[in-house]
C-alpha cells in the first residue's frame, strides 16, 4: 500500500504542476518556464544534500553514466515535447506523450521480471482508456492533416519518458530514490543552450512576475518525481506507473477551475473511468 500512496502523490504533483507551469508559459513562454522550472528545482532540492550524503558511497561510474544517459532522455523528452507543441496539434501531441506510461507497463514486464495478475492488467488498461479520452480530441480525426515532424519529437518524447521511468528503478536501488533525479537534472542547461540555438529569449521570471508558479511548478514536479521513485522502490513500477501517469485527468479538472477550459462530456467520462481504475488498482492491490 505504501507503494500507491507515493504514485497517488507523484499523480497530485504531476497534476498540479502542470497547471503553475501552464500559467508560467503563458506569462514567458513554455521553453523558458521549462528551463526556469528545473533551474529553480535543482536549486530547490539541492537543500536536501545534506541529507543524502551517504547514498553516494554506492555510486559507481557505471551507475553515475547510466543515470546521465537517463537524465539527457529526460531533460531531452522535455525539449521535444515543447517542440511537438508547437508544431503539431497540441491534443494528439499531449495523447502521444502522455502514452509514455503505457510503454512503462510494457518495458516493466519485459525486462524488469514484474509480474501482474490478470484483473490488475484489465484495470491498468481501464485506466489509460480514461487517461485517453481525456486527453484525445476526436475532431482532428475528421480534419485532413499532413504529418508533420511533431508527431516525430512526440514520439521522441513518449519513448524517452517511458525509458527514463522504467530503467531509472535500477539506479534508484543502487543510491537511493534522491539521487537519480537530481543527477539528472544536471542535463538543464542543455534547455538554455537548446533556446539560444533558436534564437529564443530566456525571459527573467522576475521581472515577468513569474517566479511564483515558477518555483510552485518546480516544487510540485519534482516532488512528483522524487515521489514516484519512492513508489517504484517499494512496489512494482507496472503498477505505480499507471497511477502517477494518470494526472492528465487531474490537470484537465484544475485547467477546468483555474482558467476556464471548457471541458467536455467526454473528457468527464474519461476522468471518471481513471478515477475508478485507480481506486480499484489501489483496493485490489493491498
Amino acid at each position: 500500500m505504501p507503494a500507491f500512496l507515493f504514485a497517488f502523490l507523484s499523480y497530485i504533483g504531476w497534476g498540479t504542476g502542470d497547471i503553475f507551469g501552464a500559467i508560467a508559459s503563458r506569462k514567458i513562454g513554455a521553453y523558458a518556464a521549462t528551463f526556469w522550472i528545473f533551474a529553480i528545482g535543482i536549486l530547490l532540492f539541492s537543500l536536501y544534500i545534506p541529507f543524502a550524503l551517504n547514498d553516494l558511497q554506492a555510486l559507481t561510474l557505471p551507475i553515475f553514466l547510466l543515470n546521465l544517459t537517463l537524465g539527457f532522455l529526460y531533460i531531452s523528452g522535455n525539449v521535444a515535447l515543447n517542440e511537438a507543441l508547437v508544431r503539431s496539434n497540441p491534443s494528439l501531441v499531449l495523447t502521444i506523450s502522455g502514452s509514455f506510461g503505457t510503454l512503462v507497463v510494457v518495458l516493466s514486464l519485459l525486462f524488469l521480471d514484474e509480474r501482474i495478475s490478470i484483473a490488475q492488467a484489465l484495470i491498468i488498461a481501464v485506466i489509460f482508456l480514461g487517461v485517453f479520452l481525456c486527453t484525445f480530441d476526436f475532431r482532428i480525426l475528421k480534419k485532413k492533416q499532413k504529418f508533420d515532424a511533431g508527431v516525430l519529437f512526440a514520439l521522441y518524447s513518449m519513448t524517452s519518458f517511458a525509458l527514463y521511468f522504467t530503467f531509472i528503478k535500477q539506479i534508484i536501488h543502487q543510491i537511493g530514490w534522491f539521487w537519480p533525479n537530481f543527477i539528472s537534472m544536471l542535463w538543464t542547461p542543455m534547455i538554455f543552450f537548446y533556446m539560444r540555438w533558436k534564437h529564443m529569449k530566456v525571459k527573467n521570471p522576475i521581472a515577468s512576475k513569474s517566479l511564483f508558479p515558477i518555483a510552485a511548478s518546480a516544487f510540485l514536479l519534482r516532488a512528483g518525481d522524487f515521489a514516484f521513485n519512492l513508489g517504484i522502490s517499494l512496489g512494482y513500477t507496472v503498477l505505480v506507473a499507471p497511477i502517477a501517469g494518470a494526472y492528465p485527468t487531474l490537470s484537465a479538472i484544475i485547467a477546468y477551475k483555474v482558467f476556464k477550459d471548457p471541458i467536455t462530456k467526454q473528457q468527464i467520462i474519461g476522468i471518471i473511468i481513471t478515477l475508478c481504475g485507480i481506486v480499484l488498482l489501489s483496493l485490489l492491490s493491498i
